[in-house]
């Protein structure tokens, strides 16, 4: 029973590709179709770079902005509606304000306080070395005008001396002192 039916099955498949066949050569005949020598494609294959490290790339930088971004923004939300901006109030005689207290965003008073440096250490520290760059060259000025006078007077020229540290030689001769004692 079991293989009549799968004849009949096949009987019936046969016939409709039979009509498929027959309508398909009638399409052929109208130049309906037309049939391709290369199947819808050229002889030669393509070659193109993979675009996958770029997507996952780009889905990295997607990932990693959101989770920077949804945090900072719910910290900056809640910070400008709970802690509000800064007003002016009068300061009491004896009070002298911190430097971070002078801005106006919560944010920027907290990033001025625990991120960013003092400004007045900072301008303290470019004076300083305005101070030293200044003591440089006055030094070098009279250094030079000490060469120009030697130059011109043709005295004896002090550079021609290596300098002497006595401690540096008491020590060594005490170290060759040491190497070499015979004993008494």
């Amino acid at each position: 029973m079991v293989v009549w039916s799968t004849f009949v099955r096949s009987c019936s498949i046969s016939q409709n590709l039979q009509k498929i066949y027959i309508f398909r050569n009638k399409l052929l005949l109208n130049n309906v179709i037309t049939p391709s020598q290369t199947c819808c494609m050229s002889s030669e294959m393509i070659i193109t770079a993979s675009r996958w490290q770029w997507h996952k790339t780009k889905d990295m930088i997607h990932f990693y902005f959101l989770i920077m971004a949804l945090p900072l923004s719910i910290v900056t939300f809640g910070a400008n509606v709970l802690v509000g901006p800064a007003t002016l109030t009068e300061i009491p005689e004896d009070y002298y304000p911190q430097y971070w207290e002078y801005y106006r965003n919560p944010i920027t008073r907290f990033m001025a306080r625990y991120l960013f440096f003092n400004p007045q250490k900072d301008y303290e520290k470019s004076i300083h070395m305005i101070y030293l760059e200044s003591q440089i060259m006055e030094i070098r000025k009279l250094e030079q005008k000490v060469w120009d006078l030697q130059d011109e007077r043709k005295d004896f020229r002090y550079n021609l001396f290596i300098p002497f540290n006595y401690i540096k030689k008491s020590s060594y001769m005490q170290g060759l002192q040491d190497d070499y004692d015979f004993g008494d």
